[in-house]
C-alpha cells in the first residue's frame, strides 16, 4: 500500500523519517539516509511508490543544487562513552 503523504523537507532537521514501502528516508541536517527496500510493482501501488520517490528525490536534488557544496563532508565525529550498565 502506498505511504501516507507526509511533509519531508530535505536537510531541514534531525527528526523526519519518510517511509515508502519498506524503504526509509531519514532526514539529517547534513545527509539523507536511505535504507530498506521497496518493490515498484507494475500496478497502481507501484506507480504511487515511484511517484513519491520521484517527488522526494527531486526535492533532495533541488536542495543540493541550491547550495554551495564542499567536495566531501568530513567523517562524523564519533564519541565513546562509558557503559552506564557496567
Amino acid at each position: 500500500m502506498p505511504s501516507k503523504k507526509k511533509s519531508f523537507t530535505p536537510y531541514a532537521n534531525e527528526a523526519d523519517v519518510l517511509e515508502v514501502g519498506k524503504l526509509m528516508l531519514e532526514n539529517r541536517v547534513d545527509r539523507i539516509t536511505i535504507s530498506g527496500d521497496v518493490d515498484l510493482t507494475l500496478d497502481k501501488a507501484g506507480l504511487a511508490h515511484a511517484r513519491r520517490l520521484h517527488e522526494v528525490l527531486g526535492a533532495v536534488v533541488a536542495a543540493l543544487e541550491s547550495r554551495e557544496l564542499p567536495d566531501q563532508l568530513p567523517p562524523p565525529e564519533v564519541k565513546t562513552v562509558d557503559n552506564p550498565f557496567a
